[in-house]
């Protein structure tokens, strides 16, 4: 025997309430306003409160779009505010440059030398300040031992190795410098170059020449590609070689080798 659904008590309930609803709902000729009156105050809380969930959700739905907004909103100033902080940074370290460019080009002998402006682009890895890269090369010009200066003519060091857009440029401060000097005051003749633990260092002076503390120090003018008349700095302390046979002098020099920026090479 087959189960028949439309046949069972519960549908023929179902279908009872499903007609009265209807018929509720649509009212004809007004005839269930007395039921539908009761079914209103009963179901009248409810309907308050099914309204009052709706409406806290609603609200609830806005708040946390509202959150989401904001926080796309926060992101982007963020974003903005830490573009806007580089870039004032950046033209921050571009006006300093300039204007130590500007001072620096105050004092330079332009109308002595040719001289090519560059930049450090690189310095010694291994903090011994023994050489630093520029950035200029072959293109503009640039050629092994060429001297390097700052400010009013203050030697710094000179090219050793040269390619298409960049140089290396080996410093006083290293032991692999040589520069024939002399004292003007007393004329002695010697050689300056870097020493591990005392800098800058005047050697090969003839023990009959004579060397003053506060003497400035000058490049001699012997030697490829060195004018004379360059400053190193000035005797700090005088004493002896190791073997005796010569004076030894340490140089102060007026420049902080580790902290270049600019420098101009003598190209003529």
């Amino acid at each position: 025997m087959s189960f028949n659904f439309f046949h069972t008590k519960l549908f023929k309930v179902l279908a009872i309430l499903t007609i009265s609803g209807f018929l509720i709902f649509f009212n004809p000729r007004n005839i269930f306003n007395p039921i539908r009156s009761v079914l209103f105050v009963v179901f009248s809380p409810f309907q308050k409160v099914a309204y009052g969930l709706s409406f806290e959700l609603f609200e609830v739905k806005n708040f946390l779009s509202s959150i989401g907004q904001l926080k796309k909103e926060n992101e982007s100033l963020i974003k903005e505010n830490r573009e806007l902080l580089a870039e004032k940074t950046r033209l921050e370290d571009a006006g300093r440059e300039n204007e130590i460019l500007r001072q620096e080009l105050k004092l330079l002998p332009r109308e002595e030398f040719n001289l090519e402006g560059a930049g450090i682009v690189s310095q010694d890895f291994y903090g011994q300040g023994d050489w630093i890269e520029i950035d200029k090369g072959s293109k503009n010009g640039i050629e092994k031992e060429m001297p390097v200066i700052v400010d009013s003519g203050i030697l710094v060091g000179k090219i050793s190795e040269v390619f298409y857009d960049t140089s290396k440029v080996v410093l006083l401060s290293s032991p692999d410098s040589a520069v024939n000097v002399i004292d003007p005051k007393t004329n002695s003749k010697g050689v300056v170059r870097g020493e591990y633990g005392l800098g800058v260092i005047m050697d090969m002076v003839l023990q009959s020449e004579s060397l003053n503390q506060g003497d400035d120090v000058i490049t001699s003018g012997i030697g490829k590609g060195f004018p004379r008349g360059l400053l190193i700095g000035k005797i700090q302390e005088v004493g002896s070689s190791g073997d005796k046979l010569f004076k030894k002098a340490i140089i102060f020099s007026p420049v902080d080798f580790s902290r270049l920026q600019f420098v101009f090479v003598i190209k003529n």
